[in-house]
């Protein structure tokens, strides 16, 4: 997979991870049960004075159950669908409340629905029956529920839900753009001169051991000197022949260069406890092959 397309999918989950934290910042606050009481409690202030009352009380703010809230009165009171919602609406936009909710207005004597709406937040979407018809003085508690918890859930889910496909998404493309072990093979297959030498497979010409399907590059004076090696396995090579063979076009030598080259090469082998090549003091280097 090439660097381009691993830095588009981490920026992709960068995106839907904080999403996935941040959308919950629609949550209903520590202090919002507080806040909703006061704002409900001027609506049914408001709603006693359209009905000219000024004396009667506004019963305590209870909380039903999650988000959702009742306002009771002392007395009897006539709503007016169209004050309800207007009223309702103005209180919880001052306060700063979720603009998702819904409204009953519920008779206190058989607890049957006498009028409802929903708010959306969007005027196509809302539902809002029966405007301008007058419900009859009577024993009334308003409910309001709020839905914003629901939207939220969904958006949390919704980018919970991206994340997951974006991980497995990625995990395919990985393992299908992963060149394949047979692919590496086939290259190896293809090599036209290939030497073994324990578990390696030796490439002169292209400067390189292979190891299960594992390439490891040499350089050209590694490869060379394996070379003289592979084609004298076993038997004592003399340090001077080293040296000419592999340093003789090349000008100036230093002494330990060849010690140096050595060293690497037994580094590159040492997987592979069959093979080695030991000093033979004093004298050169042998590959010892078992």
């Amino acid at each position: 997979m090439n660097k381009k397309k691993v830095y588009i999918y981490i920026s992709l989950g960068i995106v839907l991870f904080l999403g996935w934290i941040f959308s919950n910042a629609n949550k209903i606050d520590e202090d919002f049960s507080e806040r909703v009481k006061v704002s409900l409690r001027n609506v049914g202030h408001q709603l006693l004075l359209s009905n000219q009352d000024s004396t009667s009380l506004v019963l305590p703010i209870t909380e039903l159950e999650n988000s959702k809230y009742k306002i009771s009165f002392q007395n009897n009171l006539s709503i007016n669908p169209d004050s309800l919602t207007s009223i309702i609406k103005q209180n919880l936009k001052k306060s700063k409340l979720s603009k998702y909710y819904r409204t009953e207005v519920v008779q206190c004597d058989d607890n049957e629905v006498a009028y409802s709406y929903e708010i959306k937040n969007k005027k196509e979407s809302d539902i809002i029956p029966c405007k301008g018809r007058l419900l009859p003085k009577n024993c009334y508690v308003i409910e309001v529920k709020f839905t914003t918890l629901n939207a939220a859930f969904f958006n949390r889910y919704f980018f919970l839900f991206g994340l997951i496909v974006l991980l497995l998404l990625f995990g395919f493309d990985y393992v299908f753009s992963k060149p394949k072990i047979e692919d590496k093979l086939v290259e190896i297959v293809d090599a036209t001169t290939t030497t073994t030498i324990g578990i390696f497979q030796f490439y002169p010409e292209q400067n390189k051991l292979v190891k299960q399907a594992t390439e490891i590059s040499l350089s050209k004076k590694e490869c060379e000197l394996l070379a003289i090696f592979v084609e004298n396995p076993n038997q004592i090579i003399k340090r001077d022949e080293l040296m000419k063979k592999v340093w003789e076009d090349n000008g100036v030598f230093v002494g330990r260069s060849l010690d140096t080259y050595i060293s690497k090469l037994r580094k590159k082998l040492k997987e592979d406890s069959s093979i080695k090549i030991t000093n033979i003091h004093g004298v050169g280097y042998k590959l010892e092959v078992n």
